[in-house]
């Protein structure tokens, strides 16, 4: 799991002045843009949106939505994006495609590329099934595994030498072949990612997935995030 990656591409800026902006027109006689001036600090701003917005789990998410942060997400596997592309309400996705970016796997069966920068495995270890049956996946398994990803990623050379087009012959790759990819959420959404995917009994890779994520989140909004931590992070409460 070293190898995966999660940049901020853009985000808003300010986010918790717009969200005290939102929340301010609600219940505002004025315009109030026009007041950007007397607007409280940034972090005031997160305060104010704790108080108003969140404490007591009033669930007066509304505002939250009108911030956004761009992610580019790199070497997960493709069961990660399986699980998290259900999340649909205020998240775009764009993808890497296994039609058009073939080249990495053909790379990988000459021996150009790393073998594990195209497809993902488990760390040997110790792991529970859902029943909470515990196993052990050993070097040896994994070693056996690893080759039988590399007799992949070597018929799919052949089929694309052959003539098959990309998109027949990546139906005989592992699984669980790397993807990079781009994604937008605004705050609202990826709270809501994050109550159902850091949880305990998450897949492992989204849990890693969502680590690599928080930090920027606690940058980004970082009241919002200290109540978020506080709250609801790893709890697998409901989520709004």
């Amino acid at each position: 799991m070293d190898r995966f990656r999660v940049e901020v591409i853009t985000k808003t800026p300010n986010p918790q002045q717009v969200i005290y902006a939102a929340m301010h027109q609600d219940y505002s006689e004025g315009f109030v843009y026009d007041d950007q001036d007397s607007w409280p600090s940034e972090s005031k701003c997160g305060e104010l949106i704790v108080k108003r917005l969140l404490a007591g789990e009033r669930g007066h998410y509304g505002p939250i939505e009108h911030v956004g942060i761009v992610f580019n997400c790199g070497f997960f596997p493709h069961s990660v994006m399986q699980q998290i592309r259900t999340h649909r309400v205020g998240i775009s996705f764009d993808v890497q495609s296994n039609r058009y970016t073939g080249n990495r796997i053909i790379d990988a069966a000459k021996g150009i590329r790393d073998i594990e920068d195209v497809f993902y495995l488990r760390p040997v270890g110790y792991y529970s099934d859902r029943q909470g049956k515990r196993y052990e996946y050993t070097q040896q398994q994994r070693d056996r595994d690893l080759a039988w990803c590399l007799d992949a990623a070597k018929r799919y050379q052949v089929l694309i030498e052959e003539g098959t087009s990309e998109e027949h012959a990546r139906g005989i790759i592992p699984f669980d072949v790397r993807q990079h990819w781009v994604v937008s959420f605004n705050a609202r959404s990826l709270m809501h990612l994050l109550d159902l995917r850091a949880k305990p009994d998450a897949q492992l890779e989204c849990q890693k997935l969502c680590d690599l994520i928080w930090p920027h989140f606690q940058e980004w909004v970082p009241a919002i995030a200290e109540w978020y931590e506080k709250h609801r992070l790893k709890k697998g409460r409901l989520s709004p």
